[in-house]
């Protein structure tokens, strides 16, 4: 599993233009919630290597980088939540849902 991690607040450009050749997952995760460990480890406990081809995925730790957290949810005018995940197309945020309802084949279906 080839997660890329969200740790610069420049990197919110960068994911903007990449969504514009390949969707772009953001995996927003609590270290701190077990809620956020579960979806977290359901999540690449089902996530294929291949899939890096469909989609770039990015993990953000929203503890240590509650600012850029912050930036994502005003950027893509979502509503925070954790644990949440993001599907950007575009540069526009177009799927997001938090907690359980954090499922690998829902995502990959809205890709």
């Amino acid at each position: 599993m080839s997660w890329n991690t969200l740790d610069r607040l420049d990197q919110i450009t960068e994911l903007k233009l990449l969504s514009q050749e390949k969707p772009v997952l953001i995996f927003k995760h609590s270290t701190r919630c077990s809620i956020s460990s579960m979806a977290w480890n359901r999540l690449k406990r089902n996530w294929k290597d291949d899939d890096a081809h469909k989609i770039q995925p990015f993990f953000l730790d929203l503890i240590r980088f509650r600012e850029i957290s912050d930036q994502v949810a005003q950027e893509f005018q979502v509503f925070h939540e954790s644990p949440q995940v993001i599907l950007i197309k575009g540069g526009k945020a177009v799927y997001n849902t938090s907690h359980l309802g954090i499922q690998y084949q829902e995502i990959m279906d809205k890709i």
